[in-house]
């Protein structure tokens, strides 16, 4: 990646079986140094189990996990330089917000007299000043997730590993919380694993992203480069709504190539998207990047891609207007257009012929094959 980072964790070969089911399938990944890298997939996609076969919780049947380039296989979590973070916190009761945060720092027989100053030093860091006589049962959620990361924190582990630790507080503290945990992790500068299904959540914190599915990883990358150039269908539709449609690849256009769809229209890619020999495949755009108007209102811009299709369904959700139009092939494209609320022009309604239009630039090429590429 051309960071000069350390990696701080890396899986080679990892594989982890449940009787005959594979949890995890052969994954391989690197993780630098200070990174905040999220695992993001559907349940049972194998991610929580990674991330316990990092800590410590798990033993992989095959591989190797190697934490700052020592091999850590058949170590026990509390030998290993990392801590976790549970989506249930797993907070003392009987203990107050003091001796919950202090309890890792005793096991380690840290100095009686430094403990108080650790102690009160993380609680400033998560923003919770003062707290140290509070029971855990008088916090709200919030304030019991910032307990958990600090007593997590105080150890100053080499690697901090969470898995949902969001998942049980309510959408706007949930949110609010994200932005907190980044910026805690760029103060703090060690490496936080994330364990979420949630595909905003990800995008929002993640320096890097690896997306799984059935035990496997289909794509790592910074949010953006996941997002804007997916690589298997899989990543296409499970991170944001996107548009797939069938084509079969033509001949060169300058730094283009030519798709010819279902229905006989042709677009343009970026000739970088088209890797192989392949001629089958399924072009991808998302929904906001296309524009929306009525058949013969107005004539696309030189260059732009242009489609014909009727629209099935218009939804007013505020900020934007959602259209579901059917193409001349029988696909069904989405379409986000902004409310910019001064407009005059009249917004399509159901049952007229529209033109969708958008920048070759912003449509991506997946394989046409079932299921999409293997991962890596």
């Amino acid at each position: 990646m051309g960071t000069g980072r350390e990696v701080d964790v890396r899986l080679a070969g990892v594989t982890k079986r449940f009787g005959d089911v594979v949890a995890v399938d052969d994954i391989a990944l690197d993780i630098l140094q200070g990174e905040f890298f999220s695992l993001l997939g559907p349940s049972g996609c194998g991610k929580t189990t990674t991330l316990r076969m990092i800590g410590g919780f798990e033993q992989p049947d095959e591989g190797a996990i190697e934490l700052a380039g020592a091999n850590v296989a058949g170590l026990p979590p509390h030998r290993r330089d990392v801590n976790t973070v549970f989506q249930s916190y797993a907070l003392f009761p009987h203990l107050n917000v003091f001796d919950n945060v202090a309890y890792g720092l005793r096991r380690r027989r840290i100095a009686k007299d430094h403990i108080p100053g650790q102690v009160r030093r993380i609680l400033e860091l998560v923003d919770l000043p003062r707290f140290e006589a509070r029971r855990i049962t008088q916090l709200s959620g919030g304030q019991q997730q910032r307990v958990a990361l600090a007593r997590a924190l105080v150890n100053q582990p080499r690697v901090l590993l969470l898995d949902e630790p969001l998942g049980a507080l309510d959408l706007k503290l949930r949110k609010a919380m994200q932005l907190e945990l980044k910026g805690l992790q760029h103060e703090v500068g060690i490496t936080f694993i994330y364990v979420t299904h949630d595909q905003e959540e990800a995008m929002t914190m993640s320096d890097r992203i690896a997306v799984m599915r059935e035990g496997r990883i289909e794509q790592v990358g910074p949010p953006e480069e996941v997002y804007e150039r997916p690589a298997t269908e899989f990543v296409a539709s499970f991170l944001g709504a996107s548009n797939l449609l069938d084509g079969t690849v033509g001949p060169p256009d300058g730094d283009f190539r030519t798709i010819e769809l279902v229905s006989g229209e042709k677009v343009r890619v970026p000739a970088a998207a088209i890797e192989g020999t392949e001629r089958s495949i399924k072009l991808g755009v998302r929904p906001e990047k296309i524009r929306i108007g009525t058949a013969g209102s107005a004539s696309p811009a030189d260059g732009d891609n242009a489609i014909e299709g009727t629209v099935r369904d218009a939804t007013f959700v505020g900020v934007s207007n959602v259209y579901a139009v059917a193409t001349r092939d029988g696909h069904e494209v989405t379409v986000y257009a902004q409310n910019l609320g001064t407009s005059t022009d009249r917004p399509p309604a159901p049952g007229e012929t529209v033109t969708l239009t958008w920048h070759p630039e912003h449509t991506f090429v997946v394989s046409g094959r079932e299921g999409g590429a293997d991962g890596e």
